[in-house]
């Protein structure tokens, strides 16, 4: 794509969509951060876009669809976030590109929404003691003692986070399991079908701790947000993620096997619900949990 080309195309996207947050803003439906400069942000986008690429190598500005390469920048100044504070990225699904958030962009939405002063994570070994009231189902008065010589990557049998709010009655306590952490990191397109638990040497062997606490806080986010009575634009973008990101899955495998004679999924609801997106933000699958 010649560079004249490229600049009035990131000039109209760029237009469309500082017009369609001053829409959001204008009535009522977005408040975004004093500290944030959607212009910024944006210019922080592009040259980031810059260096994304297809699975084929190909510049993703010269394949991606305007309206993907607009709604991921959309997505993107809703939730108030910028790439270079590497709170999410930019990939590429067949023709379609997409925003994804990233774990630190998770926090900074939870925050920002529900007004958390803090949110932290926890691992627990074999061994360690934990005890917890349940009030009206919400998890209250968690203790955890732990010993050190309990700290093994090997025997961690689950994790938990805090989402500490400046009332502490407020606080928001989400609890999983080990087998409830591997199942989300199963979800992963590069976790092998019949696998079983993380390759060795690979991020989640080598740094099963830290990837547990970024599992188990990824999901207190999601679960809090959606608890919240909060109804705003940014609540609907941050929970369409997964739906977004799952539906240009489809999108492209799809498009991989059009010339493939075995190849019978029906995705024609699928299709229906990617129109209706394009007018209203849905939801995200709940059962649907990223995978860290």
């Amino acid at each position: 794509m010649a560079n004249n080309q490229l600049v009035a195309q990131q000039k109209q996207i760029a237009d469309s969509v500082e017009n369609k947050v001053a829409e959001f803003v204008k009535g009522g439906q977005l408040d975004l951060p004093a500290d944030y400069s959607p212009g910024n942000a944006m210019r922080s986008a592009w040259l980031k876009l810059q260096e994304v690429q297809t699975k084929d190598y190909k510049p993703a500005l010269e394949v991606a669809t305007k309206d993907s390469v607009a709604n991921a920048l959309l997505s993107m100044v809703v939730q108030g976030l910028n790439p270079e504070k590497n709170q999410g990225y930019f990939i590429m699904y067949g023709s379609k590109l997409t925003f994804q958030r990233s774990y630190f962009g998770t926090m900074a939405v939870t925050k920002r929404v529900t007004g958390a002063k803090d949110i932290v994570g926890q691992v627990i070994y074999e061994g360690d003691d934990v005890t917890y009231d349940m009030v009206n189902g919400k998890i209250k008065d968690l203790v955890h003692k732990q010993k050190f010589g309990n700290i093994n990557k090997d025997k961690i049998i689950g994790a938990y986070a805090t989402i500490v709010m400046p009332n502490p009655e407020d606080n928001y306590i989400e609890l999983m399991t080990f087998e409830e952490i591997l199942a989300a990191w199963s979800q992963s397109k590069m976790w092998g079908k019949d696998q079983k638990a993380p390759k060795a040497g690979s991020t989640h062997d080598k740094f099963a701790q830290e990837m547990a606490k970024k599992t188990v806080i990824n999901r207190a986010c999601k679960n809090f947000i959606n608890s919240s009575d909060d109804s705003s634009v940014v609540s609907e973008f941050f929970n369409r993620q997964s739906g977004d990101i799952k539906e240009a899955e489809v999108a492209e495998e799809i498009e991989d096997n059009a010339n493939t004679e075995y190849f019978d999924a029906d995705y024609s609801e699928v299709t229906e619900e990617s129109t209706n997106k394009q007018e209203q933000p849905q939801e995200e699958n709940k059962s649907s949990d990223d995978p860290f």
